[in-house]
Parts: structure tokens; sequence; C-alpha cells
């Protein structure tokens, strides 16, 4: 359990990329890793664009074998795919695969709500629920359309879902969960920080606390027949949020990782 607190605390600092400078870890293939994924989400490696161990190199000051390690990692994370035995090619998502992903995260979260409200949650971790949720609401109250708070709620928010899953205490939701949130879009914060690019993007965030107080509401009152849907239609609200970034074109250039994604053609074209 103290490991999950753990990583508990490091997703209140940062939710919705995984973003470290690559001296912040002195494991070799960790800095690779990081390395690569976030040349992919800043669009420095395009989709489609082809991948060796030696390029990556001198661009990373990392060894050839930590190189290999994390091209290996990434291709089973979803964002590279193998091209030959010694290349891999930046991987391209549909439209529907990326709302697929966050429909897939929706059900997972909502077993662990359901998990939750069954178990009971305890007192120390109802706590900082209440609590978590009280910092977001006094952060909605004292911000304006187009202000700074949205770093903090991305933070905030990925922290609210973090905990449901240690309520739940599920090391297999855990394990099946991650694979999912290694795509850059499953994220519950992945399209936060772009929203002050849409209209009425301070009112979207304030619908979604309003679920969050649905979703604590049913945790306590330990409906599992509550909380499992309030969990999964919690996710599609996300899927509606990244709708209305990908037909905005100045939110759509602000996303990361939005290179990566293929428009999905309309019909009669």
């Amino acid at each position: 359990m103290n490991k999950r607190q753990d990583a508990i605390q490091e997703l209140a600092a940062d939710t919705q990329i995984r973003s470290f400078p690559l001296e912040a870890t002195s494991n070799q293939t960790e800095r690779a890793v990081q390395g690569v994924r976030e040349m992919i989400l800043r669009g420095e490696l395009q989709a489609g664009e082809r991948l060796t161990e030696l390029s990556l190199v001198a661009r990373l000051q990392v060894s050839r074998t930590p190189i290999r390690s994390a091209l290996l990692r990434l291709t089973e994370e979803g964002l590279l795919e193998p091209a030959s035995a010694t290349g891999f090619v930046v991987r391209s998502f549909s439209e529907d695969e990326v709302f697929d992903s966050i429909e897939i995260r929706g059900t997972l979260e909502g077993l662990a709500a359901r998990r939750a409200a069954e178990r009971g949650v305890s007192p120390e971790l109802q706590a900082q629920m209440r609590q978590c949720l009280a910092q977001i609401e006094s952060l909605l109250a004292e911000s304006s359309p187009g202000g700074t708070h949205l770093s903090r709620y991305a933070a905030l928010n990925g922290r609210f879902h973090a905990l449901i899953m240690a309520a739940a205490d599920s090391a297999m939701l855990d394990n099946t969960l991650d694979k999912i949130l290694n795509l850059p879009f499953a994220s519950p914060s992945a399209f936060v920080e772009v929203q002050s690019h849409l209209p009425g993007s301070l009112e979207i965030l304030r619908q979604a606390q309003a679920q969050h107080w649905d979703i604590l509401d049913a945790l306590l009152s330990r409906s599992s027949a509550r909380a499992e849907p309030l969990m999964r239609e919690h996710a599609r609200s996300a899927r509606k949020n990244l709708e209305l970034v990908l037909a905005d074109q100045t939110a759509r250039q602000q996303m990361h990782g939005a290179s990566l994604i293929r428009s999905t053609p309309t019909q009669g074209q």
C-alpha cells in the first residue's frame, strides 16, 4: 500500500504527460524511454518516421543497449511499430483507436469504482478524495476563462482518478490500466491543458467536477450500482472533449501527440 500511495503523490505533480529531464534518473533505459517518448509527443519524430538505434544514440547521448530496450518498450506501449529486424516506425492512430482507448480506460476505471464501493473506501482515502475535490472546487471558483488554472486542474484531476484506483486495491486493474495510460491520449487529463482554446472551457471543467462529486457520493454510500456507470460516463465526457479539441485547429495544434492522430475521412471522401 505504501508503494501505491507514493505513486499517487507523484501523479499529483504531473498527470498529463510523463515528461522528465533525461538527467532525472540514473537508469539508462528509463532515460531513453523518456527521451524518445517526449520527442514523439512534441512532434520531433513524426508518424511514419523510421527510427534506428544508431540514429538515437547521438541524439539522446545514451548507449545502444538501453536504446534498444527503450524502443522495444515503446513498441509494447503502442507508440512504435517494428519496421525491420533493426528498425522501428513511429505509429499513427486513427481517431477511432483514440476513442477506443478512452472507452477502455473508462471501463477499467468503472470496474475500479465498483470494486472500491463494494470494499468500502478507507477513512484515509476518503479524506484525501474530499480534500482533492475541495482543492478543485477552490481552483475553479478563482479561475476565469483562458486563465492559468488548467495545469493545476490536470494534476488534481489525475490525483482523484489515482485515488479511486488506490481504493480499488487491485494489482490486476492497476497493471491493465497502466498499459492503456501509456498511450498519450488515454489519460484522464490528456486534453485539459489545451481546452483553454475552446469556448466554454471553464464550464467543461465545472461539469467534470460535478461528476467527481457524484462519483465520490456513490463510493462513500457504497453504491457499486451507481459508481461504475458514473465513472464510465465520466470517461465518455473526455471523449466529447477530445472531439471538440480535434475539431478546433488552434487547440489541436497545441495538443501533445496530435500529429500522431489520423483524421477520419468524412463520408463521400
